[in-house]
């Protein structure tokens, strides 16, 4: 199943992947596993198993079928670098995005430890782009994982943030930050968001807010000091512009 996403950083999803398991204080309230488990049971829906883990290798070809170029959010619904993943399974879907040149590929994990350990294994083409998980300062180990890996496009993802963080940003080059949403939210307070900005300024590196967040995300909207802040790597900023 693939379609045009709603997600505010990317245009598309691709799960050749689905399900997963939490691993962090992030993943307490996963909007994945909320909205798969909706159709556990339901016959013939891509998630009648609702989150339980499922590779889907008849899905790793879709993007070879998608004409104009995209930025493509790899696993939406699962984490590539989950341990159950197959080593084999990973390569096939580097073979895919690295024969599908048209589109740009973003993929994040919070199993920093397995990416690194398989990044020197791996092909990495330049448009794929490799960015982990930050909610809180216990998990900053993350980044430094992250930097070992020859991605063109490194990136933090630190939604949901759930406190103040420092940041060393050398060999990041982008940082989207975003609140938590749905039943449970937990709240981030705009001086987190404010510090994030701050240090992404000083260090040159584009910074993108996502969203407040709340039980009612829409309302709460992503303003942040009176604008949006919709900032890409220059390698990305064609194909937003779309």
């Amino acid at each position: 199943m693939s379609e045009f996403s709603k997600i505010e950083w990317t245009n598309a999803t691709w799960n050749p992947v689905t399900g997963c398991t939490k691993t962090s204080p992030g993943c307490k309230n996963c909007y994945a596993e909320r909205f798969a488990e909706r159709f556990r049971g339901v016959a013939g829906h891509p998630y009648e198993q609702g989150f339980d883990f499922r590779l889907w290798p008849e899905r790793l070809k879709q993007p070879l079928a998608w004409r104009e170029p995209r930025l493509v959010f790899v696993n939406s619904m699962s984490d590539l670098f989950l341990d159950r993943v197959p080593f084999r399974f990973i390569q096939q879907v580097f073979a895919t995005m690295r024969e599908s040149k048209q589109h740009t590929f973003q993929i994040l994990t919070k199993r920093a430890e397995r990416l690194e350990h398989l990044a020197p294994h791996l092909d990495w083409p330049a448009n794929v782009w490799m960015g982990v998980s930050v909610e809180t300062q216990d998990f900053g180990w993350r980044v430094d994982s992250l930097r070992r890996v020859p991605a063109t496009i490194r990136f933090l993802s630190l939604e949901p943030l759930l406190e103040p963080l420092e940041l060393d940003l050398t060999g990041i080059h982008w940082v989207i930050v975003g609140g938590e949403s749905g039943p449970g939210a937990r709240p981030m307070l705009a001086d987190w968001v404010r510090a994030i900005r701050d240090q992404c300024q000083a260090a040159e590196v584009p910074f993108f807010f996502k969203q407040w967040g709340g039980v009612r995300k829409s309302k709460a909207g992503r303003i942040l000091d009176g604008r949006t802040w919709d900032e890409y790597p220059h390698e990305a900023r064609e194909l937003v512009a779309q």
